[in-house]
């Protein structure tokens, strides 16, 4: 249908309810067939381009308009009307067939600071480019809206909608399509942890949030009274994104964060929702979860009590690498910095299996199941807006480790079994920081987001004076990404390239991480080298700043310095690395 049939809402909370549309005002009425729903009285349809909100009586007094909490569009902001949508759109993406995430190569970007016009067009211009470096899908930052023009994305309050000044729902649509037609999957990253401060209305319509406090805001009702309605607010949402979008995947966002307590976790029903429109369209649909709890059952297969996702965020592989590299070990840091343990974490996947955390000062994480769980189910990075953005003043690695540095980090986990992500601008050693960024309309929000940041990284043990202010326009202009190369610069997108053509012709993405062979040499006899095997191609790493070698050899496929390779042993210098192949091709 090209428009919603009609104006109603999930009001439990009020007393009254009236609507106004185009300025019109309009009494709305229970819908006995629904509780806690009001709909418009009469036969008004809704047509596109119309504005609209609800005003509720709570007893005593009415609200100001509110937006619908299930607006697809604020194209004043946060804090005004709605805009009735269309939902139809001329696809012309008919052959696209999907991806199933075996084998892909994700991208990570932020929309508004990706390319120079901080549109859905704007990435649109870069497919070209993207498909030239060889990734095969783009994760997007959140798209839905937020207060002000600026911003990370995960304090998005409208979760059906798309934040306008990027292009709207139709903007989104046309980047979707055009990707897929270059050959080119999409997946979104969506937050349903918290909803953002600024332009949250949702709790004055219902029960959508109940006691309790994540690290970002109010938590979200999974498991309370009326939270069957939330959930089925959440899975509408996805189903929208997945089906009338044709998004390839979604990122679930902090799930270690769901207030989620009832016998089916929401996380399984998203997975089975995704399933239904998989089955519906035979397009393969993904559904990546971020957590830190080093759980299985977020990938486990649902026969086994697991709520089978199709893979999750990895960041043990990250910081057993960056720690390793660059020597740092505050905070969360403080429990890795080791090449044995680099090494247990690239053959276990987690670091912490049932370990004590140091950091955490209790045992964390339970191991996976190496038989039954494929190793590119976890992804891994070098980087993320995370890992960036959560530093004190957002510096890359790029910023301060030297390209053979950057290389070897790279160079390891686009080896690996798991599923590599980059993300924007380490393809080519990007020089621009990725710092968090706000422009939250009240003046108050904005002090108390950049008071808890310089609070947060006094914690952590960074000074303050670095914590550049979220909500200042030269924080976000600093995280735009320069697109003028320098020969430093070209040679890293070159490495990267390289680097994937190896992952793609020794099809690196193997399915059991029984298959890696892991080893190291001794740190205690000045022994910095790292070997991940297979039977046909290994990997050298020297992870120390002296030469050294390693008893392997064979013949040089890849490296990004000049290493010393003969039959039985490779020779590296600081940081080198070495692809190496055994025995001849046919």
């Amino acid at each position: 249908m090209p428009t919603p049939a009609r104006f109603d809402v999930w009001a439990p909370f009020a007393h009254d309810a009236k609507a106004t549309v185009d300025g019109a005002i309009f009494d709305m009425e229970h819908d006995p067939s629904r509780p806690g729903w009001w709909k418009v009285a009469g036969d008004i349809v809704p047509e596109h381009g119309q504005r609209y909100s609800f005003s509720l009586f709570n007893g005593t007094e009415w609200s100001k308009p509110l937006p619908d909490p299930r607006t697809r569009s604020q194209p004043d902001g946060v804090h005004g009307p709605s805009e009735v949508v269309a939902t139809d759109f001329p696809w012309s993406d008919g052959a696209w067939r999907g991806r199933e995430l075996r084998g892909q190569v994700i991208y990570e970007l932020h929309v508004g600071t990706f390319s120079p016009s901080g549109t859905f067009a704007g990435v649109v211009d870069k497919l070209g480019y993207l498909l030239e470096l060889g990734v095969t899908t783009i994760e997007l930052m959140p798209v839905q809206p937020f207060g002000g023009e600026r911003n990370w994305g995960y304090d998005g309050v409208d979760w059906f909608a798309v934040h306008d000044a990027y292009g709207g729902p139709e903007g989104l649509k046309e980047l979707v399509d055009a990707a897929h037609n270059a050959g080119i999957g999409v997946i979104i990253d969506v937050v349903f942890n918290h909803f953002g401060p600024d332009g949250n209305y949702n709790g004055q319509f219902g029960p959508y949030l109940t006691t309790g406090r994540t690290d970002w805001g109010d938590v979200i009702n999974l498991s309370g009274p009326s939270s069957d309605e939330v959930r089925t607010f959440i899975l509408d949402a996805v189903r929208q994104w997945l089906d009338e979008f044709h998004i390839d995947g979604l990122r679930l966002d902090a799930v270690h964060a769901y207030d989620d307590r009832l016998a089916y976790s929401i996380m399984e029903e998203i997975r089975r929702t995704s399933d239904e429109v998989a089955a519906q369209t035979g397009i393969p649909r993904t559904i990546i979860g971020e957590t830190d709890q080093n759980d299985p059952r977020i990938i486990n297969d649902e026969s086994v009590g697991g709520y089978g996702l199709s893979a999750q965020w990895c960041d043990d592989i990250h910081h057993a690498i960056h720690t390793l590299v660059t020597g740092e070990n505050q905070a969360y840091y403080i429990d890795y910095g080791t090449l044995p343990i680099l090494a247990d974490t690239l053959a276990n996947g987690y670091r912490f299996r049932g370990d004590y955390s140091e950091y955490r000062r209790h045992t964390h994480g339970r191991p996976l199941d190496l038989d039954h769980v494929a190793a590119w189910r976890l992804i891994a990075y070098t980087t993320t807006h995370d890992q960036t953005g959560n530093r004190a003043a957002g510096d890359r690695p790029s910023q301060s480790l030297s390209p053979t540095q950057l290389a070897l980090k790279a160079a390891v986990v686009l080896f690996s079994p798991f599923t590599p992500m980059l993300f924007m601008g380490e393809e080519f050693a990007a020089r621009t920081p990725f710092p968090f960024f706000v422009s939250h309309t009240n003046d108050e929000l904005n002090r108390l987001t950049a008071q808890g940041r310089f609070t947060e990284f006094s914690r952590l043990g960074w000074d303050p004076e670095d914590v550049p202010d979220p909500a200042n326009q030269q924080t976000f202009d600093s995280a735009r990404l320069s697109w003028e190369f320098d020969a430093d610069q070209d040679e890293m997108f070159e490495t990267y390239q390289a680097l994937l053509g190896v992952r793609e012709q020794f099809h690196l993405a193997r399915e059991s991480l029984r298959d890696l062979s892991v080893a190291h040499g001794n740190p205690e006899d000045g022994e910095s080298w790292l070997h991940l095997g297979y039977g046909d191609v290994s990997l050298v790493a020297n992870f120390g700043a002296a030469q050294t070698t390693a008893p392997v050899g064979g013949r040089l496929v890849y490296s990004f310095n000049d290493p010393v390779v003969e039959a039985a042993r490779t020779t590296l210098g600081p940081w080198e690395f070495a692809i190496i192949e055994h025995g001849a091709r046919s």
